[in-house]
């Protein structure tokens, strides 16, 4: 019986900057299909550099990065661009089109695809995102938390092998918030997700795993890790004031 590749392996990751400021020492992380998993840790931790390493935007350090058994790697890099969907903190850096369904139409469109596929994968990824009615409306005319979830679609309309989610709770309002992780709750894709928020990190992904100064110092649980007030403590993470994992 085989098994199935998982959809994220890093394998001894290192990497340093020109400046010769080194991000990364030996970072091992795998991530099965379907998973969700937040990375968690403090500014400067290292987790932007490690989500650059994932659809090569940043290579030539040590180790090897593969996405569902690819290598990433500069033969493979269009197919991985594919498969690994990055939604940037900020939405508008991602619309930039004149209305919303050109800009989700913009991936399928520069894949190559025909028109007739371009269209149905623009109409499933905006019904995926609760933004069927939206497809004619210019990105600037909608709220923040719409934007953002226009972001998402723009992603899955290439339908990736994994999402990765920079903050995907900044500056949202408690409405936008709850849209947002119902969207992301019934999306069938591995998901990573890169937050500060330890409570959409325990709403949203069983698994967490804990990066500090280069390093994973914890992969555990969510729950179980968020429990542990002095190991957040020590990796300068806070739950906010009042909320109780028990």
């Amino acid at each position: 019986m085989t098994t199935a590749a998982p959809s994220l392996l890093v394998d001894d990751l290192a990497f340093a900057y020109p400046d010769g400021h080194q991000a990364l020492f030996g970072v091992d992380l795998r991530i099965a299909p379907g998973e969700r998993v937040a990375l968690l840790g403090p500014n400067g931790a290292g987790k932007t550099t490690l989500v650059l390493h994932l659809n090569g935007i940043l290579r030539g350090g040590r180790g090897r990065v593969a996405v569902a058994g690819l290598p990433v790697a500069e033969a493979n890099l269009q197919e991985i661009r594919r498969r690994v969907g990055i939604v940037f903190q900020d939405p508008d850096d991602q619309l930039f089109m004149p209305t919303v369904g050109e800009d989700v139409a913009f991936g399928p469109r520069n894949m190559g695809l025909d028109e007739a596929t371009v269209t149905r994968r623009v109409t499933q990824a905006l019904e995926q995102v609760g933004m069927a009615d939206a497809a004619d409306r210019p990105p600037h005319h909608l709220s923040f938390g719409q934007r953002r979830r226009v972001a998402v679609a723009t992603v899955l309309s290439m339908q990736p092998e994994i999402l990765v989610l920079d903050e995907p709770s900044s500056n949202l309002d408690p409405a936008g918030r709850r849209e947002l992780a119902e969207v992301l709750q019934a999306l069938p894709v591995t998901l990573l997700m890169v937050t500060h928020d330890l409570p959409y990190a325990l709403q949203l992904c069983p698994r967490s795993v804990v990066l500090d100064r280069g390093v994973i110092v914890a992969d555990a649980p969510t729950r179980e890790l968020l429990a542990d007030a002095d190991r957040l403590a020590a990796h300068r993470l806070e739950l906010p004031f009042g909320f109780s994992v028990r």
